[in-house]
């Protein structure tokens, strides 16, 4: 009989770590669970986010997408104002011309050429031993691409313009920028085929 209490005791003790022990594991699972749905969650915002650049279009309809791999583009030039950097890029298309003397050699850019000028504010450098301004926050891509078709009645030139908000680290078509929206200011070197900077010497 004392055996038998002796056990009953023993199992009684024994059941509440059971339920416990499982209680326990039920909890690890479903912190398991959350933890790969909230890295998931992070993961599907990124490659959204990723996205979202190239899928804005000018009012006009010029696709930033069109530009798509334009961090990577060979520089042609650089300008500045009293606040803005700008840093001129052109597409391999635009590039292989430039380097064949275009439009020095009275010829004009081929059909799909692309540049792009990238606009920085500026900032005086704390780093440098001497006075000098270096870029500080981005905060524009202008945009113009070769198609005389489409853009019969600006030179056969497209342009756009795609503000960076810093703060939000998103990009948006501006609303005022229609397709012939850099036309009147690049009517004065219409006779470079409306480009403004050579392809710099290096």
């Amino acid at each position: 009989m004392s055996e038998l209490v002796t056990k009953s005791v023993a199992q009684e003790q024994q059941e509440p770590k059971i339920e416990t022990r499982t209680v326990v594991e039920r909890i690890g699972r479903f912190t398991i669970v959350a933890t790969a749905v909230a890295v998931l969650a992070v993961l599907v915002a990124t490659a959204v986010y990723a996205q979202d650049k190239y899928s804005l279009k000018s009012p006009s309809g010029i696709a930033f997408s069109d530009f798509r791999g334009y961090e990577d583009w060979s520089v042609v030039s650089s300008a500045r104002t009293d606040e803005i950097l700008k840093v001129i890029v052109a597409n391999p298309t635009m590039i292989k011309a430039f380097k064949a003397g275009v439009p020095g050699n009275s010829q004009t850019f081929p059909e799909g050429s692309m540049i792009v000028k990238l606009q920085w504010k500026l900032k005086k450098s704390t780093e440098a031993p001497f006075v000098v301004e270096v870029p500080d926050v981005y905060s524009q891509a202008f945009v113009m691409e070769k198609d005389s078709k489409r853009f019969s009645k600006s030179g056969g030139w497209g342009y756009a313009v795609f503000n960076y908000d810093a703060p939000s680290d998103t990009f948006s078509a501006d609303p005022k920028s229609l397709s012939d929206c850099g036309y009147a200011c690049h009517t004065p070197v219409k006779a470079k085929d409306y480009i403004f900077h050579p392809y710099q010497k290096r």
